[in-house]
């Protein structure tokens, strides 16, 4: 029978935990499946959505199909706060199942699990002084081109706003241009990459 029942934006529950991973992997490899393009296509998840969810579930909102989310918007309210809970609280929860490799890493699979035993590199202090808020959204290709990404991101800036916070950043893989697109629709700019790389598009949104 063909589901009829209205889309849905909402609060995340914790019930929606496995369907967070699930789209996770499913957008991670430059906004398609990730799955078959690496080992551990599972540790996308524990670095990129489910931390958030642990840490921050007030800050993440789902697309609701009637039967399953089908896309989330996730994030933090203070970037610094958030990669310092990240290693104290999130990573010994991961760390056995992804263990940290030899330094330096070899390859991307590798270079996953570095980056999940060193997440707060991924902190760009001088973005977070003016854009404290960071996010991720993702969107299953089911819940694509009917306006869903918009609802989640201003359900998500309106959260923030709410809370008093004065900026948003984010940080894409530059060969995701569809991502780029809707950034700059919703009123996103381009921040210059702060170490000067091309290995991570940058953008901004003053609330």
């Amino acid at each position: 029978m063909h589901n009829t029942r209205p889309v849905t934006v909402r609060g995340y529950r914790p019930g929606d935990r496995a369907a967070l991973e699930d789209i996770c992997i499913r957008t991670a490899h430059a906004g398609e499946d990730a799955t078959g393009h690496f080992a551990e296509p599972e540790i996308f998840p524990a670095i990129f959505a489910t931390p958030y969810a642990e840490l921050e579930p007030e800050l993440v909102f789902v697309v609701d199909n009637g039967e399953r989310p089908i896309g989330y918007v996730l994030g933090t309210t203070d970037s610094t706060r958030f990669y310092r809970e990240f290693r104290e609280r999130w990573l010994p929860t991961v760390a056995e199942r992804f263990p940290a490799p030899a330094e330096p890493p070899a390859g991307r699979d590798e270079g996953l699990r570095h980056l999940l035993h060193h997440a707060e590199a991924m902190l760009v202090p001088s973005l977070a002084v003016d854009y404290p808020a960071h996010l991720h959204i993702d969107l299953l290709p089911e819940g694509q081109h009917r306006g869903l990404g918009s609802r989640l991101m201003t359900t998500f800036v309106d959260a923030l706003r709410e809370r008093g916070v004065p900026g948003l950043h984010l940080g894409m893989n530059p060969a995701n241009t569809r991502a780029g697109a809707f950034y700059r629709r919703m009123g996103f700019h381009e921040i210059p990459p702060p170490d000067g790389s091309s290995e991570t598009l940058y953008f901004g949104l003053r609330l």
